[in-house]
């Protein structure tokens, strides 16, 4: 397989160009990643919380094992923080939220460069085609009253193209950056809902079983 067109087409862009390239390849290995980290914490996976809610209001112990996804997760340490003698009502709140917010911290983790990708790409494309114009126009008064328009016009499309893949690199990484935004909201409005209910169904508990064993 030669490479020799695609090298080709990059030289037409200028270093611009190559820069863009980089960043295209950056955002395909950030989506990788982040795919790979989400299945890791378990964002797609079928969350417990229900059935543990279902048995914290009717008095149940703990769930023994941490849960499979960040919402199981969040729910039990609610439940932990509340059975734990050293925590006020207010301190097992606090702790509560700083579990979830470490959860929420690792769905949103690699979304800083994502967004720096989408943001920058598009000005490295537009400052690509600038310095291609300056070129083409310094090129045609060089050339004097004999320019060739056909010079000028291929001058113009190849700075532009800079512009072009500046957004094709763009708008991915902006949709990915808005996946990842998307998925963290919604697992932060389940965790919120379910510390919420852990809390609330605290006072009407029957008992008040220790963690279990």
């Amino acid at each position: 397989m030669s490479f020799a067109p695609l090298f080709d087409f990059m030289a037409r862009g200028g270093p611009a160009l190559w820069v863009i390239g980089a960043l295209s390849v950056l955002t395909l290995a950030l989506f990788l990643w982040r795919l790979i980290g989400l299945a890791q914490v378990g964002v797609w996976r079928r969350p417990q919380s229900e059935t543990w809610l279902d048995q914290w209001r009717a008095g149940g112990a703990v769930p023994i094992a941490p849960g499979r996804t960040p919402l199981d997760r969040v729910t039990r340490s609610a439940m932990m923080a509340l059975l734990t003698p050293e925590f006020s009502p207010e301190t097992a709140e606090k702790e509560t939220t700083r579990i979830a917010k470490a959860e929420l911290a690792a769905l949103r983790h690699g979304l800083r460069p994502l967004e720096l990708i989408a943001a920058i790409a598009p000005l490295v494309g537009l400052l690509g085609t600038v310095l291609g114009m300056i070129g083409a126009f310094q090129a045609l008064q060089e050339s004097g009253s004999g320019a060739d328009p056909s010079v000028l016009a291929g001058g113009i499309w190849e700075a532009l193209l800079t512009t072009a893949a500046g957004m094709a690199v763009a708008i991915p990484a902006s949709a990915l950056a808005s996946w990842i935004e998307g998925l963290a909201e919604r697992e932060q409005a389940r965790m919120e809902d379910a510390a919420t209910r852990v809390f609330t169904a605290a006072a009407a508990r029957p008992a008040q079983p220790q963690a279990a064993q």
